[in-house]
C-alpha cells in the first residue's frame, strides 16, 4: 500500500468525491458538521474539549468546502446527507451525537430523514436552518430571497471581501460592547477562501431552499435545539422555535 494514501484521512463517496475529515480520541462518537462556508475546523474548540474528555470527535469537511474534493455536482443537501451517512458506514460509528451548527443543522435533519436513527444516540441543532428559511406561502416569516439573491451576488463579485464583511455579524461582533477577535475574523475568512467556488455558490441555494419540516418528523431521539435570540444569519423566529 501507497504510505502517501494514508497523509490526509478521507473517505471517498459513491460519485468518487473525496471528503476530508478529523477523529480524534476515543469513546463515544460525536460527529460535527459545520455551517456554510466553513469547514471541520469551526469546531476544533469543541472537538478538542470533548476528546480530551473521554469522547471520540470526527467532523467532516463538506463537499465543497475545506480540504474535501470541489466537484461541481452534488452541492445540495440530500448529498450532503448522503456524504455524512457514508462517512458513518466507512467508520462504523454507533451511538454517535450529532451536532450540527447552521448549515450541518440542516445536514443533520436530512441525514436523519434520508437514513433514520439506527446509529444515532442523539442529535445538537445549534443555530441551525431548519425547518426553512425561505419565504413562503406556507413559511411567511421566512427570509425573502432577494436576501439570498444578494448573497450570491456578492459571493460572485468579490467573495474575498463578502467572507471578511460577514465575520463581523456572524459573531454578533458589530453589537456595542462586543470584544472583536481579528484572529477569530481571520480564521473565519480562511476557512471560507478554503471553499470551492461551486460549493461556496451553490451551497446558498440548499441552505436557503431546503425545507427540511418532514425531516424533523422523523426525529425519534433526544435532541437539543441551541440558538442566540440575537442570531443575525439565522433568525431564532423562524429556527429553532418552529424547529
Amino acid at each position: 500500500m501507497d504510505k502517501r494514501e494514508n497523509t490526509m484521512p478521507t473517505i471517498t463517496t459513491r460519485d468518487g468525491t473525496q471528503i476530508y475529515y478529523k477523529d480524534w480520541g476515543t469513546g463515544q462518537p460525536v460527529v460535527f458538521s459545520h455551517g456554510w462556508p466553513l469547514s471541520s475546523d469551526a469546531f476544533e474548540d469543541q472537538m478538542f474539549f470533548l476528546a480530551s474528555r473521554g469522547y471520540r470527535c470526527i467532523a467532516h469537511d463538506r463537499r465543497g468546502h475545506g480540504r474535501s474534493s470541489q466537484p461541481w455536482n452534488g452541492n445540495n443537501m440530500d448529498t450532503y446527507a448522503d456524504d455524512l451517512a457514508t462517512l458513518v458506514d466507512r467508520l462504523d460509528l454507533k451511538d454517535a451525537v450529532h451536532v450540527g451548527h447552521s448549515t450541518g443543522g440542516g445536514e443533520v435533519a436530512r441525514y436523519i430523514g434520508r437514513h433514520g436513527t439506527k446509529r444515532v444516540a442523539k442529535a445538537v441543532l445549534i443555530g441551525a436552518i431548519p425547518p426553512l428559511m425561505l419565504k413562503t406561502n406556507a413559511n411567511p416569516g421566512g427570509t425573502p430571497i432577494e436576501a439570498f439573491d444578494q448573497i450570491r451576488g456578492a459571493v460572485l463579485a468579490d467573495r474575498a471581501q463578502f467572507f471578511k464583511d460577514l465575520s463581523m455579524p456572524f459573531y454578533g461582533y458589530n453589537r456595542p460592547g462586543a470584544k472583536v477577535s481579528e484572529g477569530v475574523r481571520e480564521s473565519f475568512w480562511l476557512q471560507g477562501m478554503m471553499a470551492g467556488f461551486p460549493g461556496a455558490f451553490f451551497c446558498i441555494k440548499a441552505f436557503s431552499e431546503t425545507d427540511l419540516t418532514e425531516d424533523l418528523k422523523k426525529f425519534d431521539v433526544p435532541t437539543l435545539v441551541m440558538h442566540g435570540d440575537d442570531d443575525q444569519i439565522v433568525p431564532i423566529a423562524d429556527s429553532a422555535l418552529l424547529s
